[in-house]
């Protein structure tokens, strides 16, 4: 099969287009046909093994131990492997998976779901990596109430054009902030207020959650934007080859205990309750993912390189 292949890190303009096996399922799991593959910034930081601490925390300190990059993915299940009861061959189902770059993959079944009816494969491609970590960001860290005033800062990007629309559906009053070129898009995903950090402040206006997806604003600045007792969920950050703004997750974590407000970290993780709430809320009409732009399989490392620049509205999706 044909597959994006990463044998050191580095730059995405190293990765390789070429053939390599396929895959074969083992117990529990299925083997996808890929119709669709998301990208989302993880992929960056794995091809590029930046920051260094992700080596550490073994991802591969010298290569990657996964040589075929991505997770997300739609698409038909082609074979299935020992105590599978849940899928059989020809059901389109999305998920996440390993090696989702790939015209196959292989993903544990409680990691697969039935795709939603209403969505391309394209759209499903996109959902739980970023869906589900906008989801925990909202719901377990966050404990996002009816009726508070939640404000998410890259509203427009994978994470926050997920975040805006879960927000809405569990009854927040919803605040988007993104760039100009990017508020009408914001606007449609339902938010009640839509801030352009290039002419306005967002500490103007006082929040009971703020889920921030995008950049490296202080804590000072963010608390300064929140009620009281409000809460903070750090979820995005760039900046730094050694911790890449992970450095912020930890003064959060330090203060936290010492001040009235909530200060809290995001380490998401995929997890197959979180993709049944997604696939729920989708087939409801209340979320529905939104995709920038599509990619063929070969352009991978431009897929990746449009959305660490920061240019991309919604999700990036490969399609082998």
């Amino acid at each position: 099969m044909k597959a994006i292949v990463q044998s050191r890190y580095g730059s995405p303009g190293l990765l390789e287009f070429r053939d390599v096996d396929r895959p074969s399922p083992g117990a529990g799991e299925v083997l996808v046909r890929v119709r669709g593959a998301g990208v989302d910034p993880g992929v960056w930081h794995l091809t590029t093994g930046q920051p260094y601490l992700l080596r550490l925390l073994g991802f591969g300190f010298r290569r990657p131990k996964q040589p075929v990059r991505g997770l997300d993915f739609a698409g038909t299940v082609e074979e299935t492997g020992d105590g599978v009861t849940r899928f059989r061959p020809g059901d389109e189902v999305f998920g996440v998976g390993k090696g989702s770059f790939a015209e196959f993959a292989v993903a544990e079944q409680d990691l697969v779901a039935a795709k939603p009816a209403r969505l391309s494969f394209e759209q499903a491609a996109a959902v739980l990596v970023s869906g589900g970590t906008a989801l925990q960001a909202l719901r377990d860290a966050g404990d996002v109430r009816p009726g508070q005033r939640v404000l998410v800062i890259g509203a427009a990007g994978g994470v926050g054009s997920f975040a805006v629309q879960l927000a809405k559906a569990f009854g927040a009053h919803v605040t988007g902030l993104c760039s100009t070129a990017k508020t009408d898009l914001v606007r449609t995903l339902g938010a009640d207020h839509v801030v352009d950090y290039t002419r306005e402040d967002f500490a103007a206006q006082r929040y009971d959650l703020i889920v921030d997806t995008a950049g490296l604003r202080s804590l000072t600045r963010l608390r300064r934007a929140l009620t009281p007792r409000g809460t903070l969920v750090i979820v995005g950050g760039e900046g730094g080859r050694w911790f890449g703004g992970i450095q912020r997750v930890l003064f959060a974590a330090l203060l936290s205990p010492l001040v009235r407000h909530r200060l809290r970290g995001l380490i998401a993780r995929e997890r197959g309750a979180d993709l049944e709430t997604l696939r729920e809320l989708i087939e409801a009409g209340k979320v529905t993912p939104v995709l920038d732009r599509t990619y063929p399989l070969a352009d991978a490392a431009a897929a990746i390189g449009h959305l660490h620049a920061g240019r991309a509205a919604g999700k990036v999706v490969l399609l082998p």
